[in-house]
């Protein structure tokens, strides 16, 4: 009998140390599986965490972007504005998706009644009452300003892009650039010919709009030879749309206009300015796009040049805001407040211009 139980208990001992060798030998093998499968999963937990964080992080500066929709006091109603041809793809691409975005408010533009369209005409319509606020590529003159405090007022001009002033000419003519001080004298006809600027022996053709008209300068507002009377060479053209027509047709013809309007123009020829003949800055993303090629590939504003200051001849865009505590002044700020915001300067540079902010 003692023997017996001795072999029952030596039996169930071994069964006992065979059951926990087994338990012991699963519980590593899932060890073994669970960091295998951890090693494996890791890289993946890592990307979607860096995922996740990503996406919080573009979360956060879409909450932070100024928009069209986060702008305050945006007058309900209908209000006209004119000015500026300059600011024709801001209007066909910007204020389209203002007005689309904020439905309540809606935009007119007005050409004037007499005389040609610009930033002048736009300036002068305000002055009289018949804008809320006015597009300009050109700053204020101490004659407008005056004008307005004689009517009970003040004009305020917000900056809203930048551009270039380009001078064009007929593709043909062969000359390598011009500087500001040059230019000037085309205008006020102390240079005539071609040839006294490194060109054909070809009489110069000078085109602008009316002074009273224009929708860019080419003298600084602070320049002795601002207001200066042009030569009586000058032919005068109602549009840089019958400009860009008379340039393709008269070879020693020259025009000068909002860069953005004129660069993509496939019948005329931009030109390199500076304040040296050694330091010619084009207003074109080079290389310079042939006529050949132009259908398919347009030039594009030098942005880079106009940002940092090397091209001479800028063209800043303002919104001229009445200043009578009335609703000009509030949709004058609003307008300006909206091409402001993230969203309107994006817009902005997608118009062809350079944003300020």
């Amino acid at each position: 009998m003692d023997n017996t139980n001795q072999k029952k208990a030596l039996i169930n001992g071994e069964i006992a140390l065979f059951l926990r060798g087994l338990i012991i030998g699963k519980v590593l093998t899932l060890m073994v599986i669970g960091g295998l499968l951890w090693w494996l999963l890791k890289p993946n937990l890592s990307s979607r965490s860096s995922v996740n964080s990503s996406n919080q992080n573009l979360n956060t500066l879409s909450s932070t972007a100024s928009t069209f929709q986060t702008v305050t006091n945006v007058p309900t109603a209908s209000f006209n504005y004119g000015g500026s041809t300059a600011w024709a793809s801001i209007r066909q691409l910007v204020d389209s998706q203002i007005q689309s975005d904020r439905p309540e408010l809606q935009l007119r533009y007005v050409n004037p009644v007499n005389g040609s369209p610009g930033s002048s005409s736009g300036i002068r319509m305000l002055l009289d009452g018949k804008l809320d606020f006015a597009q300009s590529s050109r700053p204020l003159t101490d004659e407008e300003q005056a004008m307005a405090k004689e009517r009970g007022f003040t004009l305020e001009q917000r900056q809203v892009g930048m551009d270039g002033v380009a001078v064009v000419v007929n593709p043909s003519l062969n000359v390598p650039g011009l500087t500001v001080d040059q230019l000037q004298q085309i205008y006020s006809g102390k240079i005539t010919n071609w040839n006294q600027v490194g060109g054909p022996n070809l009489a110069i053709t000078p085109l602008s709009q009316r002074p009273e008209d224009a929708d860019t300068v080419i003298y600084a507002r602070n320049s002795d030879l601002k207001g200066q009377a042009f030569g009586s060479n000058v032919q005068y053209v109602y549009s840089t749309t019958e400009a860009v027509r008379q340039l393709s047709k008269t070879p020693g013809s020259v025009y000068y206009a909002s860069a953005r309007s004129v660069l993509p123009q496939c019948s005329v020829k931009a030109l390199p300015l500076g304040s040296t003949s050694g330091q010619l800055i084009p207003p074109y993303r080079e290389p310079l796009v042939s006529p050949e090629q132009c259908l398919r590939q347009r030039n594009q504003l030098n942005t880079q040049a106009i940002k940092d200051g090397r091209y001479p001849l800028m063209a800043n865009l303002f919104v001229i805001i009445k200043q009578n505590k009335g609703r000009e002044q509030q949709i004058g700020d609003a307008y300006a407040k909206l091409l402001l915001t993230d969203e309107g300067q994006r817009a902005i540079e997608q118009a062809g211009f350079v944003a300020v902010r």
